[in-house]
């Protein structure tokens, strides 16, 4: 009985030693970024917006297997970088796993191709299936984090009409994850970076939702899929970013459609939602330094509300010992150019001009 045990006990501990080294193995011939959902035989579903996985390959091609998925069929997209080059998108149609051939251009041995969600987490997922490729190890430096938190604009939404005209198509036809501020932000500045936004969301109530059918951003942000499906697993925070940003509050400000009741907006009720999340987020991430940011698409007399709500949000820590001074970064008011009243690709990149330097600074003080 004693043998037994001791060869079961040996048996568990070879399985456990295989198990360990597959995964060490699959760790370093694949680089996962962003909210993914990690499944069996190196497949992955990539949730939220350029959330990503990269590998190197020898050869000339190679073929990428992706599938859409949702609760209903409908297309997706994702961007490629091929050798440090952005490639485009690739629109991945409804049904069945679809393979994508992929040809190199640089005259190298190793090859290094980057896959990209470039719509936001409720466009639905992409599953990447695997590859035909003949896979290398892949390295990786150690970087600073940045998580980006917020609406539409922060995913990149109706940012890019260059393929489908803002006035065909639908929602997700539109999005441009990969040239969205905050992944243009980390790669200027050289950091690893976390996307977690939601179109129409707000902090207290949405683009035409008072909080009665639609869940708001603290509802869904815990949900690694960011919805309040129960049946999802919870996100693992395994990220830790050293800075987290946080832009919301132009969908609480909004009017909505003007048809739905729309009550005025209540600025206790989102300075509330506001303390009571960033202490979620120091709970999670007790080293973190987060900034709240204003936003470009509100001003006037809101623009100066909005700002007098970031100051009280910032001054309800001003006591807090335990945790960086929340810092507060104020966008340029702007006139979008993008899919209904949105900043398009080149707004981005004026969001980027403003916003980069200020968190440049803010990491190299850390």
């Amino acid at each position: 009985m004693f043998l037994k045990k001791i060869a079961l006990l040996i048996l568990f501990l070879l399985i456990s030693a295989i198990s360990s080294s597959q995964t060490q193995n699959a760790n370093k011939t694949f680089l996962y970024g962003g909210r993914i959902d990690k499944l069996q035989n190196d497949q992955v579903i990539l949730i939220g917006t350029a959330a990503s996985v990269s590998f190197n390959f020898t050869g000339n091609e190679c073929s990428i297997s992706l599938q859409s998925v949702d609760s209903y069929e409908h297309h997706n997209y994702v961007q490629l970088v091929l050798d440090g080059k952005y490639v485009g998108k690739i629109k991945i149609e409804k049904g069945a796993v679809q393979s994508f051939p992929i040809k190199v251009t640089e005259n190298t041995k190793t090859h290094t191709l980057e896959i990209y969600k470039n719509t936001e987490a409720q466009s639905g997922n992409i599953l990447f299936a695997g590859t035909t490729a003949k896979l290398t190890t892949i390295s990786f430096k150690k970087k600073k984090k940045i998580e980006f938190i917020g609406d539409s604009i922060t995913c990149g939404a109706a940012s890019d009409p260059s393929d489908v005209p803002c006035d065909k198509g639908e929602y997700m036809d539109h999005h441009n994850g990969y040239y969205a501020y905050g992944p243009r932000i980390a790669r200027e500045i050289g950091a690893d970076y976390l996307m977690s936004c939601v179109s129409g969301i707000g902090m207290y109530r949405n683009w035409n939702d008072e909080n009665k059918d639609e869940a708001i951003m603290p509802d869904v942000y815990q949900n690694l899929y960011l919805t309040k499906d129960t049946s999802k697993p919870k996100y693992d925070f395994a990220f830790q970013p050293d800075i987290i940003s946080i832009a919301l509050g132009t969908n609480d400000f909004s009017g909505g459609d003007g048809k739905k009741e729309r009550l005025p907006f209540n600025p206790e009720k989102y300075i509330s939602n506001y303390i009571n999340f960033i202490k979620m987020l120091y709970e999670h991430n007790p080293n973190v330094q987060i900034v709240i940011t204003n936003s470009p698409m509100v001003g006037g007399e809101r623009g100066v509300v909005f700002e007098d709500c970031l100051n009280k949000v910032k001054a309800a820590f001003a006591k807090d010992k335990k945790h960086k001074e929340i810092q507060i970064f104020k966008f340029k008011p702007m006139t979008p150019k993008g899919c209904s009243g949105h900043p398009d690709v080149e707004d981005h990149k004026v969001l980027v001009s403003e916003y980069a330097p200020f968190l440049k600074k803010l990491l190299n003080e850390k």
